[in-house]
């Protein structure tokens, strides 16, 4: 009874205990709109959930993202904002959870109304876009997490001094990524903005269809990487939205009118990640835009908006922007990496250290950096200097960035509105080394601020897609219970290019297969009687019985293991099975008589003798299938070697050697 009431308390706790968890993991967290309305300007609050501590983590804040309806925005946690105009606005709240291991509290929209118009608009939040982004620029409010929402803001300008109108266009999905990383699923334009459709290209007045273009021109066969940088003007419009169409899948194009000289718009764009977003954590993906200033003209920027794939919001984050690497061609590039932070302290800080790691397979004296923020030079070899400067420090496996001398505000910090300024990064490449193995290669940095405690980056990784090797394979097989026996092959296998330690591969071979027999019989006959009418008392008759097979065979190893112990040594085991697509058999009997007397052979009695041959036949009469160990010695991982193989066949003969010279290519 004891026993029994103990086990029902255990079911019973933890079908609790189960629940709990249950109901813990569908709990949906919300944030609130909280806001004053003194005319027409609003004060707005967020009233958000306790946050969940993502342990061993910096601690956990929530960072905010604010559309006020007119399109305005701001990024602060609780901006005022003056409207200029009566009306009903719907305000949205985007809340981000940083070093939190929730998902980010959903919030519904708030409708505010505005009845009288007091107060100026000069209060509003100032985004500097012509004087310092160049008149574009696009932001998100948090990084791509699959199956998350994500807010992108495109704010475009008008530097000239008169008013233009022109066209937008977007680009996303970039098609080097099998499945679509983003779903649009709303679009808010505040400004008259409209979206068109375009299947030509407009050229001043001209108008040229995309295949025409591509034959004319051959740009399909190259890309411009220059028509990436934003801060010029650009020409060739074509070219630009050409290459765009080959790196993306999806696009959008809007028009807009009468911009007026030293206006500011922001488009507002959600996009949902979808479910089969990639999930390497380490890679970086991108959305372009391009911004042609003046409709029916060739002249337009262009931006790009970097993004690092995250499973929790964390603002220092190291990606590597290839994932996958082709390693026939990889030793012609360089890897490039990004180490992005933020400083979230309550004061600037002055010296900051990134300490990555570096990959065993790669130079690190190669090391080129390609961009980098707060901007500075690079620091003097063997001096201390009192101007902002990047300075690279070499260990084992190390290299060591540190900004010098810099000031780099704290989101905590008091004045400190622009988020942006608080954040930081460096951009660099670096080629692979005179020897490396293909296999995958993993960096992560450590980032310390001034003098606090390190914090440690999500670890960026690099793999080498399979690849094909094609092998061509020739060789001879030895049956060892089989007489007068030749064997030989050609085939082909395929594998993973190059690998470094184990690996499958599969093989196809045809051979031809000759062997004999010879074996003789005798059968004593008694009396005998002869075609001339004598009669012998005593015969024997002895048969020679010769049979000789040829047939044409395939061989095929579905599958094998193999594993290379070094670049010379490789094993391997695996099955095989064989058929015979033709099978000739010929059987030859020789009849020779003699007389016989007790034990012994007398003389021949030719005139009995006989010769008799018949011929078969077969196709798949002779199947056979087996498990096999071999060695190779040569160049085991790409090109010669040569081999030996064992293989057991569950059918006679049982016993086989395959000996062959294989070349990977």
């Amino acid at each position: 009874m004891i026993r029994s009431t103990i086990c029902f308390l255990s079911i019973l706790v933890s079908q609790f205990l189960w629940g709990q968890q249950i109901e813990n993991d569908t709990i949906t967290r919300t944030a609130r709109i909280n806001y004053k309305v003194n005319n027409n300007k609003v004060l707005l609050s967020p009233e958000t959930p306790p946050l969940n501590q993502i342990a061993g983590a910096p601690k956990a804040f929530y960072t905010y993202f604010w559309e006020f309806g007119d399109g305005a925005y701001s990024f602060e946690k609780e901006p005022t904002h003056v409207y200029n105009e009566k009306g009903n606005y719907k305000v949205l709240l985007s809340v981000t959870n940083n070093y939190d291991d929730g998902k980010p509290p959903t919030t519904r929209p708030k409708e505010v109304a505005i009845n009288t118009l007091t107060f100026d608009n000069s209060e509003n939040e100032k985004h500097h876009l012509l004087t310092a982004y160049n008149g574009f620029r696009l932001q998100i409010n948090r990084d791509p997490v699959p199956e998350e929402d994500m807010q992108f803001l495109l704010s475009y300008g008008n530097q000239k001094e008169y008013p233009t109108g022109g066209k937008i266009y977007l680009f996303f999905n970039e098609k080097k990524y099998k499945t679509k990383n983003f779903d649009l699923v709303d679009v808010r334009l505040y400004h008259n903005e409209y979206e068109v459709q375009e299947e030509t290209f407009a050229v001043n007045s001209k108008k040229i269809s995309k295949e025409d273009f591509i034959r004319s021109t051959g740009v399909s066969t190259f890309l411009d990487k220059k028509l990436l940088v934003a801060d010029t003007l650009k020409q060739n419009l074509p070219l630009t939205l050409e290459e765009a169409k080959m790196t993306y899948q999806d696009y959008k194009a809007y028009s807009f009118d009468d911009l007026k000289p030293g206006e500011e718009r922001t488009m507002f764009f959600t996009f949902k990640t979808t479910p089969e977003m990639l999930k390497d954590t380490s890679a970086v993906i991108t959305i372009r835009s391009i911004y042609v200033l003046e409709r029916g003209s060739d002249t337009h920027k262009v931006r790009t908006k970097e993004m690092e794939i995250v499973t929790s919001h964390d603002p220092n984050k190291m990606a590597v922007y290839d994932t996958r690497l082709n390693y026939r061609l990889v030793r012609f590039k360089r890897l490039k990496y990004k180490v992005r932070f933020q400083n979230n302290g309550e004061g600037p800080a002055r010296l900051i250290k990134l300490n990555v790691d570096i990959p065993e397979m790669l130079d690190k004296y190669s090391l080129k950096i390609l961009d980098m923020y707060p901007k500075c030079p690079i620091c003097p070899d063997g001096k201390e200097v009192s101007y902002s400067c990047i300075d690279t420090i070499f260990s084992a496996n190390q290299i060591s960035f540190q900004f010098k001398n810099i000031y780099l505000p704290g989101t905590a910090q008091k004045g400190v509105h622009e988020k942006d300024s608080t954040k930081g990064f460096v951009k660099y490449s670096l080629k692979f080394g005179k020897d490396f193995h293909k296999k995958t290669s993993k960096s992560k940095t450590e980032i310390i601020f001034d003098k606090n405690d390190p914090i440690i980056t999500n670890t960026s990784t690099s793999r080498f897609s399979p690849g094909i090797s094609i092998g061509i394979k020739t060789g001879y097989n030895s049956y060892l219970n089989l007489k007068n026996s030749e064997s030989y092959f050609v085939g082909a296998t395929i594998s993973p290019y190059k690998s470094y330690k184990k690996y499958l591969q599969a093989e196809l071979m045809i051979g031809t297969h000759k062997f004999s027999d010879f074996s003789t019989l005798s059968e004593p006959l008694g009396i005998v009687h002869l075609p001339t009418g004598v009669t012998i008392d005593s015969a024997i008759r002895i048969d020679e019985i010769t049979s000789s097979t040829s047939k044409l065979n395939i061989d095929v190893v579905p599958i094998s293991f193999r594993y290379n112990l070094n670049g010379v040594v490789g094993v391997g085991v695996g099955t095989q099975f064989s058929f015979d697509i033709s099978n000739e058999v010929k059987n030859a009997v020789t009849s020779n008589y003699f007389t016989y007397f007790g034990d012994v052979v007398g003389d021949p009695i030719d005139a009995l003798n006989t010769q008799t041959t018949t011929t078969s036949n077969t196709s798949f009469s002779d199947i056979r299938y087996g498990v096999f160990g071999d060695i190779t010695v040569g160049a085991s991982r790409i090109g010669p070697s040569l081999g030996v193989r064992y293989i057991y066949n569950f059918v006679t003969p049982h016993s086989q050697l395959h000996f062959y010279a294989i070349w990977k290519i």
